[in-house]
C-alpha cells in the first residue's frame, strides 16, 4: 500500500525506521517553514530511545491541539502515534 492512501483509518504499518524517517521529514518541513518550535519537538529524533521519541510525539500532538493551520502535521503524527508500539 502507498502512502498515497495512508490515512488514520488505513495507516502505514510503520517499523522504528519509517518512525524515525517520517519524524525526521516533519523535522526538515517544519525548520524551513519556519516553525522552530515544531522543528524542535524532534531534535536528535534519530537517536533519542523509544520511549523518549514516543513522548516527543505526543507532546508535539498535544502542542498542535488548537493549530488549525498544521491540520496536516497532526495527521501524520497521529499516524506516528498509531505506529509507536512498534518502536524497539
Amino acid at each position: 500500500m502507498s502512502n498515497e492512501y495512508e490515512t488514520l483509518r488505513w495507516p502505514t504499518n510503520m517499523d522504528r525506521a519509517a518512525i524515525v524517517a517520517k519524524l525526521v521529514g516533519i523535522r526538515e518541513s517544519a525548520s524551513g517553514r519556519g516553525f522552530p518550535d515544531l522543528a524542535g519537538f524532534f531534535a536528535n529524533v534519530e537517536d533519542l530511545p523509544s520511549a523518549k521519541v514516543g513522548a516527543s510525539v505526543i507532546s508535539a500532538l498535544t502542542w498542535l491541539e488548537g493549530k488549525p493551520e498544521h491540520q496536516e502535521v497532526g495527521t501524520q503524527l497521529s499516524m506516528v502515534a498509531m505506529n509507536l508500539k512498534n518502536l524497539k
